[in-house]
């Protein structure tokens, strides 16, 4: 029997995170005492009459947003034509980000490993079942967390002890606490302390407010030999040319990518020698079947891809794929939890001491993503009405 779709649904919601914040002219997330954020993320589900659902809990408003506009398109089709499906989407949206391609891409990759009782990453082809994990950490605060280059130092050290064989500091933000020489003393705090024993990476998510701005801060990161600095300065994370010209100029390699979406400008990047490592994440760039066309045109050119962020499509999708290094624990901090979602039952986390003693996480082994979402809880804490597509 063709399995076909009967009906979509979406609902967004939001969960707490408590004594974090905002700082006070940015967006970073930082470590609060007494702040509540209130974080939205959305659920897909996808019906079928063979009585399999494909999930998925993630995303963002806008992403949303873009399922209203091709919802519809969905509900009569086989689930298991993801390409076609994917191909079709990515025209609908060719005047957006297509952010709305990754929740429903991830879905339909759930429902045909429960379709065909495999993993996610089995489909794609297994390549290891452990992942390399990286403390990847909250940005700068003033409030007795993250407030020093001296307390990076001290939580780089022991996100070591825990395991971790990498850590990467987000800084603070510049608008609000802007110090370019403390950024430059928290990369030499962090690679004297624990250099020698952990790869360590530099992420001020485009902060630096010039070309020579991002130039001084790398040079820290050569001095302490950084295994990679990431999105530096204020082009968004977008200009080829910058970044090959700062990559010249720098032994550090630049890992980008990560704000430019869709296959074609990742290929660009790459082929223009704008990046050393390649950002991929499955739900900002068109869902597993994107990021895995990432990754392969990665491999193509002989370098490396890194998944963005934590949680079980990164997981399967770097469980598939040779060249990759590391599975980003995200956002870690020495005193407040990370600001994942409360959703999954079971054994499944994405925390701090969610690690193994090697420093890996596994990878789902049940079938399609391998999580067992909290819908009750999901429903609980919904911000609107569930769309419904049918």
């Amino acid at each position: 029997m063709t399995p076909t779709i009967t009906k979509v649904e979406t609902v967004e919601f939001s969960f707490p995170v408590e004594d974090v914040g905002l700082p006070p002219e940015g967006f970073s997330l930082i470590y609060a005492p007494g702040e509540t954020l209130h974080r939205k993320l959305f659920g897909v589900k996808i019906h079928t009459d063979v009585g399999i659902t494909g999930e998925y809990v993630g995303g963002n408003s806008p992403a949303a947003a873009q399922i209203n506009m091709f919802g519809q398109y969905l509900v009569g089709r086989n689930p298991l034509r993801r390409e076609r499906i994917w191909s079709g989407l990515k025209r609908a949206l060719r005047k957006y980000d297509r952010m709305g391609m990754g929740p429903i891409d991830i879905a339909l990759w759930d429902f045909a490993g429960k379709y065909h009782d495999a993993p996610i990453h089995e489909l794609l082809g297994t390549y290891r079942t452990r992942l390399p994990a990286y403390a990847s950490t909250y940005g700068g605060d003033v409030s007795g967390g993250l407030d020093s280059p001296e307390a990076y130092a001290d939580f780089a050290e022991d996100c070591l002890d825990r395991g971790y064989p990498g850590f990467k500091i987000h800084v603070w933000d510049m608008e609000s606490w802007g110090d370019l020489d403390r950024d430059v003393a928290t990369v030499h705090a962090v690679g004297e302390r624990v250099g020698d024993e952990m790869d360590l990476m530099l992420d001020p998510a485009c902060q630096y407010e010039t070309f020579a701005d991002a130039l001084r801060v790398g040079r820290a990161c050569d001095e302490e030999g950084f295994f990679w600095y990431e999105d530096p300065y204020r082009d968004g994370g977008i200009s080829q040319h910058g970044h090959r010209k700062l990559s010249e100029r720098l032994d550090t390699p630049i890992l980008q990518t990560e704000h430019v979406r869709g296959l074609e400008p990742h290929t660009d990047f790459i082929a223009s020698g704008a990046t050393d490592f390649v950002r991929a994440d499955p739900e900002y760039d068109a869902g597993i079947t994107g990021a895995m066309k990432i990754a392969r045109v990665a491999e193509g050119f002989g370098l490396d891809v890194e998944y963005h962020a934590p949680g079980p499509a990164q997981r399967h999708c770097m469980a598939a794929t040779r060249n990759a290094n590391y599975y980003e624990m995200a956002l870690v901090h020495p005193i407040v939890e990370n600001p994942v979602p409360p959703v999954y039952r079971g054994g499944y986390a994405d925390r701090l001491d969610s690690i193994d003693g090697d420093g890996t996480v596994a990878v789902p082994d049940g079938p399609g993503l391998g999580v067992d979402y909290d819908w009750e809880y999901i429903d609980d804490h919904r911000t609107g009405s569930v769309h419904v597509y049918e």
